[in-house]
């Protein structure tokens, strides 16, 4: 494995992403960049790459140190990078910002159902 390793099956193993279909997507989006450059799935990753991934509820930048194909526990998976000081300073702050200003719609789940309908229809 010392050629390094499918970036989608990389992601996957490292547990940025649930299915190695979602980070196939991520990457295909442009959500993904390997040393600052857009690439396609099948790229692969070695040992001393950075990589800035965006799964959707956070922003990684993060420095390969491990490979593997196979998804292991979490604390495992920790062990194939290492995240920037910039990525951890930045995704405190945008913690921080969430805790400080909660979105609106975060408390709306799916579809009013039809007790919520006949309360908007009084006002």
């Amino acid at each position: 494995m010392s050629e390094g390793v499918r970036l989608d099956k990389w992601l996957w193993a490292a547990r940025f992403f649930k299915t190695r279909s979602l980070a196939t997507e991520a990457v295909d989006r442009g959500k993904v960049t390997v040393n600052g450059d857009r690439v396609k799935p099948a790229r692969s990753v070695r040992i001393g790459d950075v990589l800035e991934i965006d799964n959707g509820s956070d922003q990684w930048e993060v420095d390969v140190m491990g490979l593997s194909d196979v998804r292991a526990a979490a604390p495992i998976a920790r062990n194939l990078y290492e995240e920037t000081d910039v990525s951890v300073a930045r995704r405190a702050a945008v913690a921080e910002n969430r805790r400080m200003f909660r979105e609106p719609s975060a408390d709306f789940k799916g579809r009013p159902t039809k007790r919520d309908r006949r309360q908007l229809g009084k006002l």
